[in-house]
């Protein structure tokens, strides 16, 4: 499953479409993924089951964020490496990332586990959906190191030039959860813990085959031993915090998703109770689907970017971000036309009609979908500045779009147009930060549209002492 691919010579055009179809398939086997846990939780289990899966939500978020922090940071330093000519660096960046990242993530899930009540009523449960809820917790927090394995080792994947690999590795966690659910919630009875442990077998399995091929399978990245003598731990705690620097943005997208259901959980059951919660759950599922989409185009694009940008070929850097621009538009508009025609269908995949959870979100669902296309641009000019090392850049917007004007707008916006506004609070964050954009583009053009150009040479601030 590997494909020929040369990031600094082949048109393109072309190899955004080898790396994003796959790609595309992947997330899309993700969005399956997280779909078919809200429609056998919510078919089998209930709208009590579905709203507390919703309130642990943002722990997963936040899992993954770190996979793609550590995934986003490893791989744009391993292609500027790539770039120079360093491919030894390359997978010293990435076995140093792989690692760094094994060792947050335990330490995250224990804590998790450890306080699985506290972190749940955190999060905004009530008491009446904390039984379920810590219950999800408990069937799949523990296994959180392989999810952010699999969410990291697509980037290490694609970069040594096997894309349609790194689709199966999504694909087949989502057939594998989608058996899992059915059988753990309908036939064996297990309830919301099934549910978890469902998803963490279906993650296993993808990690599995994410190791199996960094070890066994990698042509250029793949994992390497690293020396452990104190010099070379100086150089890999410097080497991973700047990995994590280039990809901290990712992780506060991720975080982002996981504020916006933390905020709109605490006011949606202020205004309207468990049941606004279980509405709200409902965009919440299809909201991470759609950031899904848009980071499958910036994704493909990262290798594109950043190689190019090490190489110093602006003119490919400028090819790349307006292809991944205006794929991610045209995704948009199309999402957008679906949810507001087929708005009611969707939503009673999750909640049947006649439930008082169904006719809240068939009502909100549209004025929620505006948020879309604005959305489209925020992430992949995110992705761009990402690729181009202006992390500075990257965090600036992140942290505008998902905390700031995030929270401002669930402030103020349920004061001036009730529960409408609640549900409008998304969109119009998400269209402030698109106006952030602009206005940051219109002032430095240049600095928008390609990377800055200056008399230095080009590095990705990392080394590889460990390789001496």
């Amino acid at each position: 499953m590997k494909d020929s691919i040369n990031f600094g010579t082949t048109k393109v055009s072309s190899l955004f479409r080898k790396l994003l179809m796959p790609t595309l398939l992947g997330m899309v086997s993700s969005a399956l993924f997280v779909i078919t846990d809200g429609i056998f939780v919510g078919r089998g289990l209930g709208s009590d089951a579905l709203a507390a899966v919703n309130i642990v939500a943002p722990l997963f978020l936040i899992n993954t964020g770190l996979g793609l922090m550590f995934g986003v940071g490893a791989s744009v330093v391993a292609s500027i490496h790539l770039s120079h000519g360093k491919p030894k660096t390359a997978r010293i960046n990435v076995t140093q990332a792989a690692i760094a990242l094994s060792l947050v993530v335990l330490t995250f899930s224990m804590i998790s586990v450890f306080w699985a009540a506290d972190v749940s009523r955190m999060l905004g449960s009530s008491e009446r959906l904390l039984t379920p809820a810590v219950e999800y917790i408990y069937g799949a927090v523990p296994f959180f190191v392989f999810s952010s394995m699999l969410s990291a080792g697509m980037f290490y994947i694609r970069l040594d030039g096997s894309p349609r690999y790194a689709m199966m590795c999504n694909v087949v966690p989502a057939l594998l959860n989608l058996i899992f659910d059915y059988l753990f919630i309908f036939v064996f009875g297990w309830g919301v813990i099934g549910a978890g442990i469902a998803t963490s077998l279906g993650y296993i399995a993808g990690a599995a085959m994410v190791l199996w091929y960094m070890f066994f399978m990698g042509r250029t990245i793949k994992f390497c031993r690293v020396k452990t003598h104190l010099r070379s731990l100086r150089m890999t705690a410097r080497n991973v915090g700047y990995i994590c620097r280039l990809g901290f943005p990712s992780l506060l997208c991720e975080a982002a998703i996981a504020m916006m259901m933390f905020a709109g959980n605490y006011v949606f059951i202020a205004y309207l109770g468990e049941d606004g919660v279980a509405a709200y759950s409902i965009a919440c599922y299809i909201f991470p689907i759609i950031f899904m989409v848009y980071n499958a185009i910036a994704q493909s694009a990262q290798p594109i970017l950043s190689y190019n940008y090490g190489a110093r070929l602006s003119q490919r850097v400028r090819s790349a971000f307006r292809l991944a621009l205006s794929t991610a538009l045209g995704s948009a508009v199309v999402f957008y036309l679906v949810t507001l025609l087929f708005a009611a269908d969707i939503i009673s995949l999750f909640i049947p009609a006649g439930f008082a959870a169904n006719t809240i979100a068939v009502s909100g669902m549209p004025l929620f979908a505006l948020g879309f296309v604005p959305f489209a641009v925020n992430i992949v000019a995110i992705g761009y500045y990402q690729s181009v090392e202006r992390d500075s850049s990257a965090m600036f917007i992140t942290v505008m779009r998902g905390y700031v004007l995030m929270l401002l707008c669930f402030w103020l916006m349920p004061k001036l147009a009730g529960v409408n506004g609640i549900w409008l609070a998304v969109p119009v964050a998400e269209l402030l930060t698109c106006v952030l954009i602009l206005i940051m583009y219109l002032k430095n053009r240049k600095g928008f549209a390609t990377f800055v150009a200056n008399n230095n040479v080009i590095t990705a601030g990392s080394e590889a002492v460990n390789s001496k």
